[in-house]
């Protein structure tokens, strides 16, 4: 499957993402690699196959949910380095533009 360097400026768009000319070009043929290669899977007779949920047969099962205590609010607050009204306050990372 063929994917074209306006799709990859698309993905990186809704990703939040700049890319150089160079990347973009890149990333669509590796994409577009990727695809073939998965697309390789609609070749193959599963008729015969049966479905398989999960690959292990035996699966341990994990912890039983269980209430246990935690950091009261005041407590917790008191290790973050800025709050204000019992949210914690982070660094601005993100410019939306």
């Amino acid at each position: 499957m063929k994917i074209d360097p306006s799709q990859v400026r698309h993905l990186a768009k809704l990703a939040w993402l700049e890319l150089s000319d160079v990347e973009i070009e890149k990333y669509a043929k590796d994409l577009s690699a990727i695809l073939d290669y998965v697309d390789q899977l609609n070749v193959l007779d599963t008729k015969t196959v049966q479905p398989t949920y999960h690959v292990m047969k035996h699966l341990k099962p994990g912890r039983q949910d269980e209430v246990r205590p935690s950091l009261n609010l005041d407590t917790f607050l008191e290790n973050v380095p800025q709050h204000q009204e019992g949210a914690i306050q982070v660094p601005k990372i993100i410019e939306i533009t």
